[in-house]
């Protein structure tokens, strides 16, 4: 058995590891564990990995493979690595650890070869917005800036690209899953953004209090200096993280110890500073101004100027596959909201339109209850296009209440809702789903459906 309780006397080089999973993380998890000496076997069950370009190449730089199932050499380890898509209670998951070989997380194993500060920004929804509004924060003000995690570019890939020149002005920004907390030792950031909490991956945690101390785990080695900035508008956050010494909160209320307050007109600082206007920021809704207020809140803690900040939150236009502005034909917008992957974010992106919204919405169901929709769907929703493995259950919750017709592709419910849409409609992809069924993941999705609209015709 391998002892990795000490973070300063892990030692890999010359150490058999196993790797689970030849996705994105899998593999860069891979190649740094080879940078570093150690002997590395990655195994992935589906033998249509072997195909992926990221695979390609990780025998030369002696990296041993299977595909198509998992051999019993995957135990032949001193330490195993798995991939955020391997549930936590796999049977190989479930072996590894009765045969005492200590399993981690990509995002484990990478913290243990950097010494760049950590910022962590975690949460139901929001994440991506927020790690890379805060990541613009910090180039603005000259920190190199390394943003990795959850957005889809592997901490390990990273650290491994600057594992012999780290700059001295160097900082991590990663977006983190709860996926990615469920086999952590010694991850601890400088500073951990919590955005809130809400109903999601209930397919994979028997329970949202299970869920949510999962995600806790982000803060659970912080210390010292450490900071952890929560949202104190979320009754849960508010709780779990009261006997926490450093916290600073944020709101979209009144809190007489954030760093940065508001009102219906403008964001201030403690000393008053007007920092902006609302309607002069770039990205509209009241949850941009919550992440814009978090980010804000984070960066200070490093010394972000203002003007930096507010520079940010007057030029930042958002990330792809979040309410993104896709194409305006015959006065029809489209937006691409692939990212919307549980039913609280597609909450969000009905409360951002007042026009009328042909919504498109399937996939993997996660646990979700489609009905909590129905307050926030039913002014403006005026058809539902359904599709993938949960149509069945979101037609169940929303209809008769909202129409609903069933579709087979993303390519066809594009088709569908251009033709019931009216002039000055919206139609929207924000499935509430994760995007498995039909996809490798959500930015394919994303790409899929806008290719679609752009492929449409005015008619003649």
């Amino acid at each position: 058995m391998m002892n990795i309780g000490v973070r300063n006397n892990i030692q890999l080089a010359g150490k058999n590891v196993t790797v689970i999973g030849a996705a994105r993380s899998g593999v860069a998890a891979a190649r740094l564990l080879a940078r570093v000496g150690a002997k590395v076997f990655l195994s992935d069950k589906d033998t249509s990995a072997s195909d992926s370009p990221d695979v390609s190449g990780l025998k030369r730089v002696g990296i041993d493979t299977e595909f198509g199932a998992h051999s019993d050499r995957i135990y032949d380890a001193d330490i195993m690595v798995v991939s955020p898509g391997v549930h936590q209670d796999a049977e190989i998951v479930k072996i590894a650890k009765q045969n005492h070989i200590p399993v981690i997380s990509e995002v484990e194993l990478a913290s243990w070869h950097t010494e760049l500060p950590i910022v962590a920004v975690t949460g139901s929804n929001g994440k991506t917005t927020t790690a890379s509004i805060l990541a613009d924060m910090f180039m603005h003000a000259g920190y190199s800036t390394f943003l990795a995690g959850n957005i889809g570019i592997p901490f390990s890939k990273i650290v491994l690209e600057n594992i012999d020149r780290a700059p001295e002005d160097g900082i991590h920004v990663l977006e983190i899953s709860s996926f990615q907390m469920e086999h952590v030792y010694h991850f601890r950031p400088k500073v951990a953004v919590l955005l809130n909490l809400t109903a999601d991956h209930l397919d994979r945690y028997p329970s949202m209090q299970n869920y949510a101390e999962t995600k806790m785990r982000i803060i659970e080695r912080m210390a010292g200096e450490d900071r952890v900035v929560y949202n104190n508008d979320d009754p849960m956050l508010r709780r779990l993280t009261k006997e926490v010494a450093n916290r600073i909160p944020f709101s979209l209320g009144h809190h007489s110890q954030a760093v940065f307050r508001m009102n219906e007109e403008k964001i201030y600082d403690e000393s008053h500073e007007i920092v902006i206007y609302l309607k002069d920021m770039a990205l509209p809704g009241r949850h941009n101004v919550a992440n814009f207020l978090a980010a804000a809140t984070a960066s200070q803690i490093f010394g972000v100027p203002l003007d930096g900040i507010r520079h940010v939150m007057k030029t930042f236009r958002g990330v792809p596959h979040r309410l993104e502005h896709v194409r305006t034909l015959n006065d029809i917008k489209f937006y691409n909201d692939s990212k919307a992957t549980n039913v609280s974010s597609v909450r969000v992106a009905l409360n951002s339109f007042s026009q009328p919204i042909i919504l498109i919405l399937g996939g993997r169901d996660k646990g979700a209850d489609f009905r909590e929709l129905l307050p926030h769907a039913t002014p403006h929703v005026q058809l539902a296009v359904v599709l993938g493995e949960a149509a069945d259950r979101i037609e169940q919750a929303l209809f008769p209440n909202i129409p609903c017709k069933r579709v087979e592709t993303i390519e066809s419910a594009v088709s569908l809702a251009y033709g019931e849409a009216k002039p000055e409609s919206v139609v929207l992809l924000s499935p509430a789903c994760a995007s498995f069924d039909m996809f490798e993941n959500y930015e394919e999705r994303g790409d899929t459906f806008k290719q679609a609209v752009r492929n449409l015709r005015r008619p003649d």
